[in-house]
């Protein structure tokens, strides 16, 4: 699960309590409004609540931070830092993951050793990637069937009433924000998801 920072809420920590409890198994703090003090501030309240539910979270796009925190895992996009860069500053102990967009970068980041998982989308077309096209269900599909070996999830626009397409194209790992983060219930709306996905995985 990505998620902002609820500062409009002030309800951050209660919410990652609830969202993990109901299974999400990573969380990675995703907003770009926050300034550098405050990212690092937050981040030290994820860590505590993500070792509380023995589960990965993860810092977005800044490696600089990644470091700074100790952080297991840190994701990056296209536009970012190249991941050898990236895997020269983190060092071999973080998970790193990789954001793609075509068949292309999926198979870059396949054959990339210093790539831990990626993500495919976005499937849709999401507010928390203004401007970014919609790959559709096509790629994912595609993906699932070049059998990548190492892991990857399918990402943007999934949410419940979804997600029966997402896992019949392919997909056995989902990335959600808004199915969890504008759930009236979020803790069980992230169960109900986890569910699915594992009911499906053991078909």
């Amino acid at each position: 699960m990505c998620t902002d920072a609820r500062e409009e809420h002030g309800d951050l920590e209660d919410f990652l309590h609830a969202a993990l409890t109901g299974g999400v198994d990573v969380v990675q703090l995703r907003d770009k409004t926050l300034d550098v003090a405050r990212e690092l501030e937050l981040h030290r309240l994820v860590a505590r609540v993500a070792a509380e539910h023995g589960a990965l979270w993860a810092v977005n796009d800044r490696a600089d931070v990644a470091v700074l925190t100790d952080a297991p895992a840190v994701h990056t996009g296209q536009r970012d830092l190249p991941v050898a860069g990236v895997r020269s500053l983190v060092g071999a102990r973080a998970v790193l993951g990789r954001s793609t967009h075509s068949r292309e970068q999926a198979a870059a980041a396949e054959s990339d050793p210093d790539v831990d998982y990626f993500c495919v989308g976005p499937l849709w077309a999401t507010p928390t990637k203004p401007g970014r096209a919609a790959v559709g269900l096509d790629l994912l599909r595609e993906v699932a069937a070049s059998r990548p070996a190492t892991p990857w999830f399918a990402i943007g626009g999934v949410d419940a009433d979804r997600l029966g397409e997402v896992l019949d194209a392919g997909a056995e790992r989902i990335v959600v924000v808004r199915a969890i983060t504008q759930a009236a219930d979020p803790e069980r709306a992230a169960r109900e998801l986890r569910e699915r996905v594992a009911a499906a995985a053991a078909r």
